[in-house]
């Protein structure tokens, strides 16, 4: 198992099925995996999805089953990388923290943009042709809003919420996040009060976070240095596609560095950010192209171009060919027999 692909399942999580009546055995039958990932609980991604799809086989509806666990799982039972989040400062520390910790277990990853009124935090997946169960997006998102919660003592409610897949019993969840919630949209995302931020952390405790803090950088710094750099943008990259051209800024600043560090970095590396943009740009066509349900206008957008003449030119300079040609001669090459048989 790649380290990039080890996941250990905290242990609030099996005594949080406990509470809800559901024994870890079966959820480990249900999932068709060994009992002994319950002493031993570090798994692949696959493995973790099926876990999580297992829970929310045996509990039934996959709203009853977010917030079920949610509330269930107490604060003290989280792995130090999220516990450190309950001693922040206030909201915004925490939910910073959340993302920079969230780097260390895959498979999904956090996004936070502040914009007006709105902080809005996306999930989105390290392996993007691997996305996880609509259980385990919901628990994600939920735990956001349970962690500011939780830390300022307040009922904090959420602006609105966003989910791409069906999700059970919808009003079930609206009730949770104080909001209406949306399904089918275009990505997962949790819509905050920017000014709720700002509300500081009854759970403060600064002297358990110098104890801590040292101690996560030092896992993540060494997570980060088996990877190199231009590796670690172009997985950044690929989280803020859909948001427009990525900023080598905001990408550096992810990163804990300068732009200028990272420019340095990535010339060492013998490339460059606009070089790694074109790849990425260039293997996420490739891939969105390969599923016939995506019209092109959704490709262009979906690869951070505003329009599709710019897309058009670009694939052009990458294939030789236009997208639409491209996709044709591709599908008709994937359904010949020999194609299937490899």
């Amino acid at each position: 198992m790649k380290s990039s692909d080890r996941i250990k399942i905290p242990l609030g999580f099996w005594t949080g099925l406990q509470q809800l009546g559901i024994a870890p055995y079966d959820v480990a039958r249900q999932a068709e995996l060994p009992l002994t990932i319950i002493s031993d609980p570090v798994v692949n991604s696959v493995e973790y999805f099926a876990i999580w799809q297992a829970y929310n086989d045996l509990i039934g509806d996959t709203a009853k089953g977010i917030t079920g666990l949610v509330q269930a799982i107490e604060s003290a039972q989280y792995p130090p990388a999220i516990l450190a989040t309950y001693h922040a400062r206030d909201y915004r520390e925490a939910l910073n923290r959340m993302v920079r910790y969230k780097q260390m277990c895959p498979p999904e990853s956090l996004r936070i943009t502040e914009r007006g009124e709105d902080c809005t935090i996306e999930l989105a997946w390290v392996q993007a042709e691997q996305a996880g169960p609509p259980i385990l997006v919901g628990i994600t998102l939920a735990c956001l809003l349970e962690l500011g919660r939780r830390g300022t003592g307040q009922p904090l409610k959420a602006r609105s919420v966003e989910f791409s897949s069906s999700m059970g019993d919808v009003q079930a969840l609206e009730a949770y996040f104080g909001c209406s919630v949306k399904t089918g949209a275009q990505c997962n995302c949790l819509t905050l009060n920017r000014s709720d931020l700002d509300h500081p952390f009854v759970s403060y405790n600064e002297e358990l976070l110098e104890i801590l803090t040292p101690a996560l950088d030092d896992s993540l710094d060494e997570q980060r240095r088996s990877r190199s750099t231009a590796d670690m943008v172009k997985w950044i990259m690929k989280r803020s596609l859909t948001g427009g051209r990525p900023d080598i800024q905001a990408i550096a600043k992810e990163l804990g560095m300068s732009g200028r560090t990272l420019q340095r970095r990535l010339t060492e590396e013998n490339t460059s950010f606009k070089q790694l943009l074109s790849q990425v740009r260039h293997e996420q066509a490739r891939q969105y192209l390969s599923d016939p349900i995506l019209d092109i206008k959704e490709v262009a957008f979906l690869v951070g171009y505003e329009d599709q003449n710019s897309f058009y030119r670009a694939f052009r300079l990458w294939e030789g060919d236009t997208p639409s040609n491209w996709r044709t001669e591709h599908l008709v090459a994937n359904s010949r027999p020999e194609a299937r048989m490899g």
